[in-house]
């Protein structure tokens, strides 16, 4: 029997007087790949900074593994990678990744450093400790910040956009360390991405926000939907068509 991981009842947010999700519940099961479509500015981003703890809803409810979720002022019990990667340009790869384990733990550097190691071995950053951002090809760089989130073990992981602005191959390789990470270690993954390859290869659940209704729209796997849903602006969404007024 699958367990809830997240459960957001009745969700409103947005930005003083905009709304940009009213009344929306759903639930995140343990060991899902669970997607978060939707055409621009219906709130996709927003959504995941209320989940992660950044932003306060308006009304309703949000419970990542039965308590509010807060990123701030503890250790993580998440990790999280923003669409740029968001690493420390002054800092190398591997301070980066070493950052929050110096913060938040009493770990004695060479723990830290075998913890560094490990993770960055993790998404296939061998040898990188000594880099500097800038030296990173675009796909290192969200390799590195995934290696950074990963650093206090956490069983979720959110990502914001993780294929955006990569070339075709690296985009493919990112998607095969999302799948790795899911079905070796067990992670739960709630991803925001509007890339169709990586949704139907990664993705186990989606749903689809939709901005004139302020709603989730669209709810289940991703094949299904494309091929099942009768509701057009799904069906716009996975095959790519225009609106037609």
């Amino acid at each position: 029997m699958k367990r809830k991981l997240i459960s957001v009842e009745g969700l409103r947010m947005g930005h003083g007087e905009t709304v940009l999700l009213d009344d929306v519940s759903f639930d995140v099961e343990r060991g899902d790949v669970f997607i978060i479509l939707g055409g621009s500015g219906c709130g996709k981003s927003t959504l995941l900074r209320h989940l992660v703890g950044l932003e306060l809803p308006i009304a309703g409810k949000i419970r990542v593994g039965g308590r509010e979720p807060r990123l701030e002022g503890a250790a993580p019990r998440y990790g999280v990678m923003f669409q740029s990667g968001a690493l420390f340009g002054s800092m190398s790869v591997g301070e980066n990744v070493a950052f929050a384990l110096q913060e938040w733990t009493h770990l004695p550097p060479d723990a830290v450093q075998a913890i560094v190691r490990a993770k960055l071995a993790l998404v296939g950053l061998e040898g990188a400790e000594d880099k500097l951002p800038a030296e990173l090809s675009g796909g290192m760089k969200k390799r590195a910040a995934i290696a950074r989130a990963m650093a206090f073990e956490p069983n979720l992981i959110f990502l914001d956009e993780p294929s955006a602005g990569l070339d075709p191959v690296s985009a493919v390789e990112l998607d095969e360390l999302i799948l790795t990470l899911n079905q070796n270690l067990g992670l739960t993954v709630v991803m925001v991405t509007h890339e169709l390859d990586s949704i139907f290869k990664v993705g186990k659940t989606c749903i689809m926000l939709d901005r004139e209704t302020r709603s989730i729209i669209a709810r289940g796997e991703p094949q299904r939907l494309r091929h099942e849903c009768d509701d057009p602006r799904v069906r716009r969404f996975f095959n790519r068509e225009m609106s037609v007024s």
